[in-house]
């Protein structure tokens, strides 16, 4: 699987690391940036990221900036998780493409985990679930790019 990762310098450290484990999965990852922990701005790595493929890990310090900058790009929906359950179900049941994770807030060994739930999930496709992320796509269009 493509996979495109990206992250602010506060997540540059933690990027390195999920980037090299993504490879060791044997999936093909496209690095956006940053490339040192030098002080960036997290909108311009979401926005890299958000735009090469849709399935996608966006690092920043606590996660909470780059959720809400992805989340503007169209056909994107990223989730900030901590958690595995949250993780899979996104993508289970609102078809998540992005994960999202703050790297001042959890350790290594469990974004590797949030990777390993993020992966493992597939959109169920049940009646509702569709329903919903029509919604979503509706809400998109309705509002625009500014939203």
């Amino acid at each position: 699987m493509r996979i495109a990762i990206g992250a602010d310098h506060a997540g540059f450290d933690l990027k390195q690391i999920i980037g090299a484990y993504l490879r060791h999965l044997g999936h093909e990852v496209i690095d956006k940036g940053t490339d040192s922990d030098a002080p960036v701005d997290y909108p311009d790595f979401a926005e890299a990221v958000s735009i090469v493929v849709r399935d996608g890990v966006l690092i920043c310090g606590s996660g909470v900036g780059a959720s809400v900058a992805a989340n503007k790009i169209p056909g994107i929906r990223a989730g900030l998780c901590h958690d595995t359950y949250s993780a899979r179900q996104g993508v289970e049941h609102d078809d998540m493409n992005m994960l999202v994770l703050g790297a001042r807030v959890i350790g290594v060994e469990l974004a590797r985990t949030l990777v390993d739930s993020f992966l493992a999930g597939n959109f169920t496709g049940e009646e509702r679930h569709r329903r919903r992320v029509a919604k979503i796509q509706g809400l998109e269009q309705r509002y625009g790019k500014t939203a």
